[in-house]
């Protein structure tokens, strides 16, 4: 019996570096294990953003896009101007606009919002302009008479462009032989309404499509085929780009109209509005997406960019505010408002396109979705 058990024991005793050899090997194994995803995730979260090694209760959150394609040094004096601030006050020095002070100094970038020059223009470097969320693309006119503002100009940079690229501004007309071996009055043809009917009018269409339809370049609503993103939309004919000039928003041509005047063009927001066929735009995105995910980690950089601080209302007195004074920190019942009684938080104050006053917004066709619309739900 004595035997037996030592047998066994020593039986045991002999598995046991070979369970624990396996044991490290498995355990080696999943410690170089790595999930490929989440590697990926973080991966790429270091390469859209800069984070900063916390040293300080200031860095802690502070998270800024990563742009190493941008210029590093000054702008080109002679096309910037020096910004002079009011505080938000008027010619009386009373407070028009709150939460508006101080900051930095800054000189403002004159950017070129008509692109009336044509020919082609090469990027000479993409910068960072203070004064808008976007980037800025610093041009030179090729053409050698053309000197100041004409041969030097900033535009709004759109998404991808970098160094090296080439732009066109088309807002006189496609100038005549631009395409190859073809003339062709194309100008003349869209004002009719008129439509390629053979193969070889396809053909040079098509080649004019190709050939202007690239970010950067400036087009007539008319020759920019429905489907394509564009930002900087005018709407006069010989006006400035006025809408979808924020950084990272883009629009879209929806339709033309049949022998009509205007062109649908879907904005930012979701609204749809009519447009002259005469009036411009750019094509492409505007640069910057990531802007709105930063993070400016402490109050000071608010104020260093101007903004001073907003005090809610329920903390206010009284005669400070409508959600002012009582005891605690409630608005007693009252439905949210502004501190000059303006109903928020849903309530419309304006009322544009077809459901408001008469010709208040005509050009509207559909407005932004709101609510459970914007949502992506059904209305009810």
């Amino acid at each position: 019996m004595l035997a037996s058990l030592r047998g066994s024991l020593r039986a045991s005793l002999a598995f046991l570096p070979r369970l624990s050899q396996s044991r490290t090997y498995a355990t080696e194994i999943w410690k170089n294990s790595v999930n490929t995803e989440t590697k990926a995730a973080f991966t790429r979260e270091e390469a859209l953003f800069k984070t900063y090694k916390v040293t300080n209760p200031g860095r802690r959150h502070l998270k800024r896009p990563l742009n190493e394609h941008l210029w590093e040094g000054r702008p080109i004096r002679q096309l910037t101007i020096a910004r002079r601030k009011g505080g938000g006050r008027n010619s009386h020095g009373h407070i028009t606009v709150r939460h508006r002070g101080g900051g930095h100094r800054q000189r403002i970038r004159v950017v070129d919002f008509h692109r009336r020059e044509p020919g082609i223009h090469d990027v000479i470097r993409i910068e960072y302009d203070p004064g808008r969320s976007a980037h800025i693309a610093l041009l030179r006119n090729r053409d050698k008479s053309a000197e100041g503002q004409k041969r030097w100009t900033y535009i709004l940079a759109p998404q991808g462009m970098r160094q090296g690229d080439e732009v066109q501004s088309f807002r006189q007309g496609i100038p005549k032989g631009f395409v190859p071996g073809f003339d062709f009055d194309f100008d003349e043809k869209e004002e009719k309404g008129a439509t390629p009917q053979t193969s070889s009018q396809s053909l040079a269409l098509g080649l004019l499509r190709t050939l202007t339809l690239k970010p950067g370049n400036v087009l007539p609503l008319r020759l920019i085929p429905p489907g394509t993103t564009v930002h900087n939309v005018s709407l006069k004919p010989d006006g400035p780009g006025i809408l979808i000039r924020s950084a990272g928003s883009s629009g879209q041509v929806v339709t033309h109209e049949e022998d009509g005047r205007y062109v649908h063009v879907q904005l930012q927001s979701g609204e749809i509005r009519k447009v002259l066929r005469g009036c411009c735009a750019t094509i492409g995105k505007v640069s910057n997406p990531l802007w709105k995910l930063r993070n400016l980690s402490k109050a000071g950089r608010s104020r260093w960019l101007g903004r001073r601080p907003s005090v809610r209302g329920v903390a206010m007195n009284a005669n400070d505010h409508p959600h002012g004074g009582g005891r605690g920190k409630s608005k007693s019942n009252k439905d949210p408002v502004s501190i000059w009684g303006w109903g928020t938080k849903g309530t419309r104050t304006r009322k544009p396109g077809p459901k408001g006053p008469k010709n208040s917004n005509k050009m509207v066709i559909r407005e932004r979705p709101r609510g459970v619309e914007k949502r992506g739900g059904a209305k009810s």
